[in-house]
């Protein structure tokens, strides 16, 4: 899949969640971030999306440990939460 399909997809993904609180999360993450993301960096996030919506808030939210796989600096930035923007 070419580079500018795989992150349009990715986007879709993120944004369509299932919850309004999960599609901010996830979605304003990919937005944040997604256009500098390199392969491995995009592949960490076509992994994390297959994983259920209240494992990922959990291990955003510190509430739940998070996996191996999943650890280091790209979870660290999701952990922050500074990138979610929420329309008022």
């Amino acid at each position: 899949m070419e580079h500018e399909d795989r992150l349009r997809r990715l986007k879709f993904r993120a944004w369509h969640r299932g919850t309004r609180e999960a599609d901010y999360m996830i979605g304003c993450f990919f937005d944040r971030y997604g256009a500098s993301w390199n392969e491995a960096e995009i592949a960490w996030f076509e992994k994390l999306l297959d994983e259920e919506d209240v494992d990922i808030m959990g291990w955003a939210l510190g509430t739940l440990s998070i996996p191996e796989e999943y650890a280091g600096a790209q979870m660290d930035a999701f952990r922050k939460l500074d990138y979610v923007e929420i329309p008022r």
